[in-house]
């Protein structure tokens, strides 16, 4: 039987991301899916890159590659991408910034360090998300939507700044087009600094950005933790140090179980092999002027779906 302390804890569990070293020491820190939990509301996937300085004449080469079933969400925090996309979308994404790519039934892309950026050394520090598309926007055409920063609404208060990237929070919209009932925010937090996070979704997480965050009696959190908060608990966040800066996101539990292979969302592993075999076969479009593509991964077994 749980404690009368432990009844009043906000904190369900924490998750250390995995770290992945995709060469010339750019690492990445994969929060979603885990071991731990594989989906807070409709996030499926959050990487951490970098923090990382690129040698001049070097960067950051994601050549095309699909998706379907989900939106990748790319914020930055440092840094500049050139994405690209098979709809003819060539659009650069610089800090406080938000590009919405939604795959539907199928998008391809490339990210990449612009040819001027290399040209002296670069730094590259960010977010990103894949959002699930609910089953009825599943197969959906495929759109882009690119919102600058002074688009974004932010709410502020003392030694508080919390830009809403997407969806609905702190009464605040984003514009971006999102599909389902959710929120991620970009907060930062000087010393001293006290926010409280009201429980307005039924699923909501704290990832860890910079700095320490004190969650009160759940404890403090360095840089690099993804904090998932129990159903229906509110929890005041405390910047433990001269600042911190966390990503708040959430939303309501998906309309059923997904699958992800590879760069594949959906809730029919019928339609995930699908996917898979077009790729294989290059069915999907192109992107205009990129020759270069991700070839499909062994990928064994059956794809696993989780809530």
């Amino acid at each position: 039987m749980a404690s009368h302390s432990d009844a009043n804890k906000a904190l369900d569990l924490v998750i250390i991301p995995r770290t992945s070293d995709l060469g010339d020491n750019f690492e990445v820190r994969r929060a979603l899916p885990s071991k731990q939990r594989r989906m807070v509301g409709p996030f499926v996937f959050l990487d951490q890159m970098g923090p990382h300085v690129f040698s001049s004449g070097d960067g950051l080469d994601v050549r095309p590659h699909p998706h379907i079933g989900l939106a990748t969400v790319t914020y930055l925090f440092d840094g500049e991408l050139l994405h690209r996309d098979s709809l003819g979308t060539v659009q650069p994404i610089r800090p406080g910034e938000v590009n919405w790519m939604t795959a539907g039934r199928g998008i391809v892309h490339s990210e990449r360090t612009a040819p001027e950026v290399r040209q002296q050394a670069s730094s590259l520090f960010g977010i990103q998300c894949w959002v699930a598309l609910p089953q009825t926007h599943e197969e959906t055409e495929p759109s882009f939507a690119h919102e600058e920063m002074h688009k974004l609404p932010v709410e502020e208060g003392e030694g508080i700044s919390a830009r809403i990237i997407a969806g609905r929070f702190f009464g605040k919209a984003s514009p971006v087009p999102t599909l389902s009932e959710m929120f991620y925010a970009d907060v930062q937090l000087q010393a001293g600094a006290r926010l409280s996070l009201p429980a307005e979704y039924a699923e909501q997480a704290i990832y860890v950005v910079d700095g320490t965050l004190d969650l009160g009696s759940d404890g403090s959190f360095e840089a690099g933790r993804l904090l998932v908060l129990k159903p229906g608990k509110s929890v005041t966040l405390a910047c433990r140090g001269a600042r911190a800066r966390v990503m708040l996101l959430g939303g309501e539990p998906m309309d059923g179980p997904r699958g992800i292979v590879w760069n594949f969302v959906s809730s029919s592993a019928e339609r995930l092999q699908q996917a898979k075999e077009d790729w294989k076969q290059q069915r999907f479009p192109k992107v205009p002027g990129e020759v270069e593509f991700i070839p499909l991964p062994d990928i064994p077994g059956k794809p696993v779906f989780y809530p």
